[in-house]
């Protein structure tokens, strides 16, 4: 049978799941904060270099460092480029369980993404053989319970989707919404600036929407300060930083230090 899914175990019982956003697609990265102790780890592939075969090695290192640490597993979220039948199937052969499906704007969009996510006659999900998702074909039962173990998370993000909130996160397969504060700030005329204090209100009032509706919502905050608040209002499922910024953060601290006269100060760098 698949492995259990405990990060849509975790979200259906109500319990915050904390993670950290990655953008650097490398399995050695993947591997090294995986074993941070987050509940979660999303994987990027919409805004990253990362294509289906790296995703594989990423999800890999990922496992590997569940097996090194011996603790709770880090759950890996992938976030594919595009709400794309063709590229659901691919990343749910070679082994994700959760993804977080970008820019879903409709209802129509949001039951075309739980399709892709299903096998007939539920769905329309591509029958493959031997795929890591079914340990290559050995585990039998894989295409009669994957689906109680898949977590399909859809991104709202612009002033349309916004409309639709509650449609959205009403269709039946969908498991969460993740607020897009980037995007959706973007498009509501606050580019760059998510963190200003009208898309806090919105940001806050569509987390208690999502919730309303019996489903989980999420956020990536890049403040902490911002994060129990989200909580506060309703998020289930946080990402509390990324790992480009703290790389970058924690750089140029070092060589500010030790070289402040050449050091320019960088732009803050938008939540998405």
């Amino acid at each position: 049978m698949p492995t259990p899914n405990l990060f849509k175990r975790g979200l259906q019982a109500g319990q915050p799941q904390i993670g950290l956003w990655s953008t650097l697609p490398a399995p050695y990265v993947s591997e090294l904060l995986a074993g941070s102790g987050f509940d979660w780890l999303l994987l990027d592939a919409e805004h990253t270099p990362t294509d289906v075969p790296q995703m594989v090695q990423q999800l890999q290192a990922v496992a590997a460092a569940q097996v090194r640490t011996g603790c709770a597993p880090t759950q890996a979220v992938v976030r594919p480029p595009v709400n794309d039948t063709v590229l659901i199937k691919r990343y749910l052969d070679i082994g994700a369980q959760t993804l977080l499906l970008p820019f879903v704007q409709n209802v129509e969009q949001a039951k075309a993404a739980v399709e892709a996510v299903r096998y007939a006659p539920h769905g329309v999900r591509g029958m493959g053989g031997s795929m890591r998702a079914s340990n290559f074909g050995r585990d039998g039962d894989y295409v009669h319970q994957a689906a109680d173990e898949i977590c399909l998370l859809v991104q709202v993000e612009t002033r349309d989707a916004l409309v639709h909130l509650e449609e959205i996160a009403s269709v039946d397969g969908i498991d969460g919404v993740f607020i897009g504060p980037a995007d959706l700030s973007a498009s509501l005329g606050y580019a760059g600036n998510s963190s200003h204090p009208d898309m806090q209100l919105i940001i806050n009032d569509a987390l208690q929407r999502v919730r309303q509706c019996g489903k989980a919502p999420g956020i990536l905050v890049t403040q902490p300060e911002r994060v129990q608040s989200c909580i506060h209002h309703g998020a289930l499922f946080v990402a509390v930083g990324m790992d480009m910024l703290l790389l970058r953060s924690g750089a140029d601290a070092l060589a500010a230090r030790f070289k402040p006269q050449q050091i320019v100060p960088a732009a803050s760098a938008a939540m998405y």
